[in-house]
């Protein structure tokens, strides 16, 4: 029978989806901000700048995190509120409100976990080059410095980066997300600064936190499956890790880019040219968790065409999410037991998972039976993965709230709170009273 470590069962958000009050407080301009403002970035024309007004119903939100009995709660805490400009004086009504957050959450018996970086740069920096400049990665050292030392003794673990996959190569090579760019060379040297970032990072916050204060980083990890029974694609499908997971796992891990994957690029690319001597090994500074996000696997095929992936996206297996994304909770097992394998006993905090559905009010309530399914077979895939030695030590479903969805903005609803932005009025589904039947029975057994 598993055995739950204490705590275990939360929920996840972000800053810039859910607080809103982007122009509060002293807070600066981020680039999703800027981004959420252009013409056409996003759907409908939607931004956050109202989001679900979390700035302002924080309390109602953890009071009724509370009555749910989550037990730990992962948020992010948003740069520009912290450091308008990216650089300088710190804007201590930003940090007040943090610690009024997490000194709530303690209050009321639920563990605050921060994310530093969950994708929004203050402006001011991507002025300067954004993540394309290395100075940003200094920056972002002195901010998490400076944060640590703000909160350290109220938040309880850290989290350097969300998914760096994602604001590397969504953000500027497809340009789906901010800052919007579409170029493959910057994306690369992106991704790496993103990782040099996280390491200065975890230097700063071991300097400033108390004595064994958790700290990793998360990243998005999607199992690959060749889409056809041929050589192209299983070639495929080992690109497809690669770029997607082991580009990232493996310089925190190991200290070293995948050689396959440096080869793959500079065939196309050229040589990466932010790669310094020294970075690696600032990289791979040790972590005491790394944080998973799972939401599908990926089915690729090869395709001569795509450069410089080599490869696309296969059509997913039903079921799929209101996202269009394959839902698996197999692929989540056997990602469990390939981390299990190559983590070398570092522990694995779930940092995201979860479903959109498409769901409605009907006579006051929000029924979802498939986020329930969805939930249901993911939380069991983790409980057989902890049974069978893998160390989870953390499961946050994503989300807490209905939010803003990024480019999709807000029609895609992933809470097991429901939030009708009209009114900000929250109702949570009946996800959320399966979630908090399921904590209380699991801690019963």
């Amino acid at each position: 029978m598993t055995t739950w470590p204490d705590p275990f069962f939360g929920v996840a958000t972000a800053a810039y989806q859910i607080e809103g009050a982007v122009a509060e407080d002293g807070r600066g301009e981020s680039i999703w901000d800027r981004f959420s403002h252009t013409p056409g970035a996003v759907a409908r024309g939607e931004t956050g700048d109202v989001a679900c007004d979390h700035y302002h119903r924080w309390a109602e939100d953890l009071d009724l995190m509370a009555g749910l009995g989550i037990e730990t709660y992962r948020f992010s805490i948003a740069w520009p509120r912290v450091v308008p400009d990216g650089r300088g004086p710190v804007n201590r009504p930003g940090l007040d409100w943090y610690r009024r957050l997490a000194e709530g959450l303690r209050e009321r018996g639920i563990e605050p976990v921060a994310t530093l970086y969950h994708w929004d740069l203050p402006q001011a920096l991507q002025d300067e080059g954004g993540w394309a400049a290395r100075d940003t990665t200094a920056r972002f050292a002195e901010y998490a410095a400076a944060t640590a030392a703000a909160l350290g003794d109220v938040i309880a673990a850290w989290i350097t980066h969300n998914e760096p996959n994602v604001a590397a190569f969504v953000g500027h090579a497809i340009g789906r997300h901010a800052p919007g760019g579409r170029d493959w060379a910057t994306a690369l040297r992106v991704s790496h600064h993103l990782l040099l970032s996280h390491g200065l990072a975890v230097r700063a916050l071991r300097a400033a936190l108390p004595a064994g204060t958790p700290v990793g980083i998360t990243l998005n990890l999607h199992p690959a499956y060749a889409a056809g029974d041929t050589e192209a694609d299983r070639a495929a499908a080992r690109l497809a890790d690669g770029h997607q997971n082991r580009w990232f796992l493996d310089p925190v891990l190991h200290g070293r880019y995948p050689q396959d994957m440096l080869d793959h690029y500079a065939a196309t690319l050229g040589p990466p040219d932010s790669v310094r001597d020294g970075d690696l090994e600032t990289i791979a500074q040790p972590i005491d968790f790394l944080g998973v996000n799972y939401y599908f696997p990926q089915r690729v095929t090869a395709d001569a065409d795509e450069v410089p992936l080599g490869f696309r996206r296969a059509e997913p297996r039903p079921p799929l999410t209101a996202m269009g994304w394959e839902q698996d909770a197999r692929a989540f097992r056997d990602l469990l037991d390939c981390l299990h394998r190559d983590l070398g006993g570092l522990p694995v905090w779930i940092t995201e998972n979860g479903a959109a559905i498409e769901d409605a009010v009907v006579d006051g309530r929000v029924d979802d039976p498939a986020r329930i399914a969805y939930l249901r077979d993911h939380l069991a895939a983790v409980a057989a993965a902890r049974d069978a030695g893998v160390d989870i030590r953390r499961y946050f479903v994503w989300s807490f709230l209905d939010n803003f969805e990024w480019a999709e903005g807000y029609r895609p609803r992933f809470g097991i709170v429901r939030v009708d932005y009209e009114t900000q009025k929250r109702i949570p589904k009946a996800s959320a009273a399966w979630y908090r039947d399921r904590i209380a029975e699991l801690r019963s057994a």
